[in-house]
């Protein structure tokens, strides 16, 4: 048996926890409690050894997530409006989306956010696109 088989198999009960979908909500927070504990040892570190676990870790608590904690689906008018809260913007500090007079009657409803100005705002904020449709 290879040698690195050998040492899965003799520390496989420390190690699939982490690995392992949650399947309660102890679970999951154990798994997100840990992944912030190893995010917090790797940070910085792009290619450190554990990053493939801490990926996988991710990947199981987004699925958890989807499942157990769905975004409701917003108006892309609320999103801008959240993410200009969350950036302390007012309305004329988006010129890629237009005047102030724009932006406002995008948040009031009256207007609807176009293609250029979705991808404007992707850009801005680093946020996907599905966001605002």
């Amino acid at each position: 048996m290879d040698d690195r088989l050998k040492l899965a198999k003799a520390h496989w009960h420390f190690v699939a926890p982490l690995l392992t979908p949650p399947r309660s909500e102890a679970d999951y927070r154990t798994l997100v409690d840990a992944l912030d504990e190893l995010l917090d040892e790797i940070a910085g570190a792009p290619e450190h050894p554990l990053g493939g676990l801490a990926a996988q870790m991710g990947e199981l608590i987004a699925a958890y997530d989807a499942v157990h904690f769905p975004m409701p689906k917003a108006p892309g008018r609320e999103v801008l409006r959240l993410l200009m809260q969350e950036h302390g913007l007012s309305q004329g500090d988006l010129p890629e989306v237009g005047a102030q007079s724009v932006v406002s009657e995008i948040l009031a409803g009256k207007r609807q956010l176009n293609v250029r100005q979705i991808r404007a705002l992707v850009e801005r904020f680093q946020v996907p696109a599905d966001l605002f449709i």
